[in-house]
């Protein structure tokens, strides 16, 4: 695993440094990719995302959309019109993808079970507007990835079998599938068979450990994840996901610690 990035969940404004010292600390750590969320006060500050960014030389591999459901979108509501705005926005996130030569990471948009209890439907939804989104993409040669959520965060497609369905459904060559460690561990029973069922066609990838803290000190067998993708030759980034149990630097050195001493072990 050559290409590791960091993910910045929280918006600049909780990184406890400037945009431009964060972006040098996380490269200076050894990473060579960030991934973002696209909050609106990260979305209000891509100029500055942007110079910092060429000036550490770090690439922004990948932008989360999940955001968006706070401010009420989604895109299994039955409410068409709030389908429509949930599509207006991912378009929207396009654009920026594009300005960063970046991926869009789509999951919680899909909504809750309380949007729509009945699965077929909500699916249905979900393919009417993400075929539009995936129209738009494949105008820009943007990838998308949907990510595979836990049963308890998202209401629909928890499981990579599940989401590589879904993006057959929508029959788009935007869409791609991704893992993620900590979503597996919960709703897979191996962490090494979906990454070798997506085989070429894995886009992304979150190292996430069991409890969402510093890896190895939970119960995901990274060894076996990155052996699993170095086995079908993954050529992609793969992002770093703290969200708890450490701040934010220590969480950066910490786990590229961690990452290159399963490289060299």
């Amino acid at each position: 695993m050559e290409h590791l990035s960091y993910m910045l969940i929280d918006p600049p404004a909780r990184w406890g440094g400037s945009i431009d010292d964060t972006f040098g600390f996380i490269r200076n750590s050894g990473y060579t990719g960030v991934e973002l969320n696209l909050t609106p006060e990260l979305v209000s500050r891509l100029d500055e995302i942007e110079r910092a960014a060429r000036g550490n030389q770090l690439r922004v591999v990948s932008l989360l959309t999940g955001v968006a459901y706070e401010d009420g979108l989604c895109l299994s509501s039955p409410d068409e019109s709030i389908r429509e705005m949930t599509v207006a926005r991912l378009v929207e996130n396009l654009e920026t993808a594009e300005r960063f030569n970046a991926i869009l990471v789509v999951g919680l948009l899909q909504g809750l079970r309380s949007d729509e209890p009945d699965p077929d439907v909500a699916n249905e939804r979900i393919v009417s507007c993400l075929q539009l989104v995936g129209r738009e993409a494949e105008s820009k040669s943007i990838d998308i990835v949907i990510e595979p959520v836990n049963h308890l965060q998202v209401g629909f497609n928890h499981s990579v079998g599940e989401v590589r369905k879904l993006i057959r459904t929508i029959g788009s060559s935007a869409f791609h599938p991704m893992v993620d460690t900590i979503h597996m561990n919960i709703e897979e029973t191996s962490l090494v068979k979906p990454i070798q069922d997506c085989g070429a066609s894995l886009r992304h990838v979150h190292l996430c450990e069991s409890h969402g803290g510093l890896p190895g000190t939970g119960r995901i067998d990274f060894a076996e994840v990155l052996h699993a993708l170095k086995g079908i030759n993954y050529p992609h980034f793969a992002s770093v996901k703290v969200y708890r149990k450490a701040g934010l630097r220590e969480a950066v050195e910490r786990s590229m610690a961690y990452f290159r001493g399963l490289r060299s072990g």
